[in-house]
């Protein structure tokens, strides 16, 4: 498996930094959050993203994802249509002229009937599929707020039906809608990208811990993974700033996940 961390974990860090933290630590790729707080967002010029390819290509590190915040299944009458179009055209744009394969995009439904959500959600969606495949670029909706398990984000992509549009799981939600792996990986399966591990101490109590050192079921989803498949530590030092450090837990968390690996196959 191919290991990848995101840069939510180390916010606002320069872009050197971070590919040279990649390299020094074992990672294959990063994650890129893609929001204006960041170094790297869709409001960046010509110049600066050709920086960025550069930092990477030189030292061999693969931008993973550009990881943005349009909220696909939020309510119409909560948001401009042709705003939302933009926002993911223009993640869309930057993801193509990085060579990024992804965009992570959420659902947001919010409190909505969940099947006009889905269908709202699948309209969006499939509105941007083809531009999307004209880049070269997947969209991934992740498993999160009103679609945390991999049933309900399937219930979406399925009326896509379109290969630029896929998954991403990230096992902390699917684990919070109370899903098992197993029915998550089958369920998303036809559709997955790739896989965002995380470790936390309960449900109640999400502040980033070390992987391992927390309740989230990684082993067994890292078992129903194809060898080629990616995995990301999305480590949430963003949102929590008590939290300790990421840069230091990064080799250690690498070599904890190749352990499950071996012990869970």
């Amino acid at each position: 498996m191919k290991f990848a961390f995101s840069t939510l974990g180390v916010p606002g860090l320069p872009v050197p930094e971070v590919v040279a933290l990649a390299t020094a630590t074992g990672y294959q790729g990063v994650e890129l959050r893609g929001h204006p707080e960041e170094p790297v967002h869709p409001g960046i010029g010509t110049a600066e993203r050709a920086a960025v390819v550069d930092e990477f290509r030189r030292a061999g590190v693969e931008i993973l994802t550009v990881a943005g915040y349009v909220r696909v299944a939020k309510a119409e009458e909560d948001v401009d249509e042709d705003a939302l179009r933009a926002e993911l055209q223009e993640l869309l744009w930057l993801a193509r002229d990085l060579g990024a394969p992804n965009v992570r995009v959420f659902p947001g439904g919010g409190d909505q009937d969940p099947a006009h959500a889905d269908a709202v959600a699948a309209r969006r969606l499939g509105a941007a599929a083809e531009l999307a495949a004209d880049f070269g670029v997947r969209i991934l909706l992740e498993t999160h707020d009103s679609h945390r398990t991999g049933v309900a984000a399937a219930r979406v992509l399925g009326p896509v039906g379109h290969p630029q549009v896929g998954a991403l799981w990230d096992v902390m939600h699917t684990w919070l809608g109370g899903e098992d792996p197993v029915t998550t990986h089958a369920v998303l399966s036809p559709h997955l990208g790739y896989v965002q591990v995380k470790d936390i101490a309960s449900a109640e109590d999400r502040t980033p811990l070390a992987l391992g050192a927390g309740v989230l079921p990684l082993g067994e989803c890292l078992a129903l993974l194809d060898d080629d498949s990616w995995v990301c530590w999305e480590y949430e030092k963003r949102w929590y700033p008590q939290a300790r450090e990421l840069p230091e837990q990064l080799a250690p968390g690498r070599e904890h996940l190749e352990g499950l690996i071996a012990a869970y196959r």
